[in-house]
């Protein structure tokens, strides 16, 4: 009797057949880690941002030290939320940080590949426009707002730990960090804030990467001026101002649709975190027609990828 074969299915190129259909299958995947190997500001500029954050907490910490036994008594019932605002706000330069590398990031995307002509080395290799596309729109997406959280929750951990050594230094309990602060609400708020407000931004990456493949100069003047120049044109022709609320109600208008800021929470707004409303959040029209618009743009994106020639 003949045994089986165990001879390894080859391809024309000698290459394991298993082998061909598993790379086949990771081109997106190294399509993002090109983009990471080439932007380490995408995580540099984010911890940069924290690092300045917890020199300022240190400093304020060592300068306030010996007031802390003049603070009244904790109520984690009553200031729980008051203690976790350090917390929240700490959050805010580095989101500010990864929006300013995501916008830079876009506008530069596919401009500089056609501005050094290194898209004539990655147009040779077997990924698509649409694969090279969609992995530049996923750093902003979904990368950054990853790094954040992870950068953001690594910040809390040494905000918490330079509280704990300031209370312990004179005396006083550190338990309030540690069980007065809503530590699990922090932290869904803050992933829920970085997936809005990378959903909201998505009409503006689009555009971005749009403007990245067309201009072949200048892309932030063309991506800020056509926008501004209607603007301009509608108040000069209408004296009517809807396309500047347009746009700034695309530019900070997802953190309200987002969270309850009815004026019942007002009077709370500095004692806890604000109330998330996913329901109002979805059912917001400007949410959708923004996800139709950056759809657009990225198909856009992809036509001027395939037929724009390098600069």
């Amino acid at each position: 009797m003949s045994s089986p074969s165990e001879t390894v299915p080859t391809t024309p190129f000698g290459t394991p057949a298993s082998a061909a259909r598993t790379t086949s299958t990771r081109p997106f995947y190294w399509s993002v880690r090109r983009e990471l190997w080439e932007h380490r500001s995408v995580y540099i500029a984010p911890l940069v941002a924290a690092g300045v954050v917890l020199f300022g907490v240190t400093i304020s910490a060592i300068r306030l030290g010996h007031h802390l036994t003049d603070l009244p008594h904790f109520d984690p019932a009553q200031d729980g939320g008051a203690l976790s605002l350090p917390f929240d706000f700490a959050a805010i330069p580095v989101m500010l940080t990864a929006l300013i590398v995501a916008i830079f990031y876009c506008m530069g995307a596919l401009h500089n590949e056609r501005r050094d002509r290194s898209i004539l080395f990655w147009k040779s290799l077997p990924v698509s426009d649409l694969n090279a596309v969609l992995a530049k729109a996923f750093v902003p997406m979904v990368v950054l707002p990853v790094v954040t959280f992870v950068i953001v929750c690594a910040l809390h951990l040494f905000m918490l730990l330079i509280g704990t050594a300031a209370f312990l230094a004179h005396g006083l309990d550190p338990s309030p960090f540690w069980t007065g602060v809503p530590w699990l609400q922090v932290e869904i708020t803050l992933i829920y804030s970085l997936v809005t407000l990378s959903l909201w931004y998505a009409p503006i990456y689009g555009w971005l990467l749009l403007v990245s493949a067309w201009a072949k100069r200048a892309p932030f003047l063309w991506a800020v001026f056509p926008p501004l120049a209607l603007c301009l044109l509608e108040k000069i022709a209408f004296d009517t101002s809807n396309l500047w609320s347009l746009l700034t109600y695309r530019l900070h208008g997802g953190l309200s649709e987002a969270f309850d800021v009815s004026d019942a929470h007002v009077g709370h707004a500095m004692r806890s975190l604000p109330r998330i409303d996913l329901a109002q959040f979805l059912s917001t029209p400007g949410l959708w027609v923004g996800l139709v618009f950056a759809a657009g743009f990225a198909a856009a994106a992809v036509w001027m990828r395939r037929y724009r020639e390098p600069t």
